[in-house]
């Protein structure tokens, strides 16, 4: 059975929305093991600020891909993508389901779309690129994009060095162009997502932010900046981080931290879901019209019928 016959769980929605609880039930009651679609909690040691799921909820519930990247190191779609489909294998593998969790929108689309990302960059390419650039203007550049790659010449504008350049750098490394749409999909997916109402997710924000400010989210970021970690890291840029970065460094008082943080999550969820609501085939369900006991009854009946031969 190829990846495309591989039944594949899915549980989004934005921040605060209630999924990890919901998933650790919908997971324990189908035999399923958790991979995060976090692009938060893959960093070691940021455990408040992305509230991870707890040692105990790991013990009762494999999880993947959690403190799996160097706060200091850029964790990629790329890298979640191929993670994840190892993940997933080594599951099914043990005879259990994969069930994906979590709202990073990118991440859910490149798993369940047949993304294709391009190589890393190489930067003797990209200067040679470059160079006959400087020497011959973006006439001749233009002219080899179309011959080996007319989608990406005919979506660039003709003024956009940067993409320009990257496309042709893309091709000599890759051997081939970027496809611009993603292929069939490489699973059988069962996608749910979970919503409230705007009022309801905002003030389950704000609690979450209090509870992570009380724990200690300040101090786990201090400690973190004390064993080396720079302030402009990329586990830095999670919210909560970055806004107790700007108050360790005199931007920000005490008393403005948590409403920053309230508010700038509270944007990021309606841009999450958002992005969810453009993904096809995603069962929504809203948690202020069911309870959660309710909402696992559906999740277990819709399972049943996907698992259903």
């Amino acid at each position: 059975m190829d990846d495309a016959e591989q039944p594949l769980l899915v549980l989004a929605g934005p921040t605060a929305a209630g999924k990890s609880a919901l998933a650790l039930s919908w997971a324990t009651r189908v035999g399923a093991e958790i991979i995060s679609a976090d692009s938060t909690t893959v960093y070691r040691g940021t455990d408040i600020g992305t509230a991870k799921p707890s040692p105990a909820e790991r013990q009762q519930v494999p999880h993947h891909l959690l403190d799996v990247a160097d706060p200091r190191e850029q964790y990629s779609a790329a890298r979640f993508q191929q993670e994840a489909r190892a993940a997933a294998a080594a599951i099914r593998a043990r005879g259990r389901l994969p069930l994906v969790v979590g709202g990073t929108g990118l991440f859910v689309r490149a798993l369940l779309a047949n993304y294709a990302f391009a190589p890393a960059g190489d930067p003797s390419v990209r200067q040679a690129i470059e160079a006959w650039w400087e020497a011959e203007g973006p006439g001749p550049v233009r002219r080899q994009l179309r011959l080996v790659d007319p989608a990406s010449h005919a979506a660039i504008a003709a003024g956009d060095r940067r993409r320009l350049i990257r496309a042709l750098e893309v091709y000599r490394l890759w051997g081939r162009p970027l496809p611009r749409q993603p292929g069939s999909p490489p699973y059988r997916a069962l996608a749910v997502g979970l919503f409230r109402s705007r009022e309801e997710l905002g003030r389950r924000i704000r609690d979450r932010a209090q509870a992570q400010l009380e724990a200690g989210l300040q101090a786990e970021m201090l400690a973190l900046h004390a064993q080396g970690v720079p302030w402009r890291a990329p586990a830095f840029q999670a919210l909560g981080y970055r806004e107790a970065v700007q108050w360790a460094r005199g931007r920000l008082s005490e008393a403005d931290l948590l409403p920053l943080i309230t508010r700038h999550t509270r944007q990021y969820a309606k841009r999450q879901l958002t992005w969810l609501r453009r993904e096809p085939g995603i069962r929504w369900i809203n948690l202020d019209e069911v309870s959660d006991a309710a909402a696992l009854e559906r999740l277990l009946e819709w399972t049943a019928a996907f698992l259903r031969p």
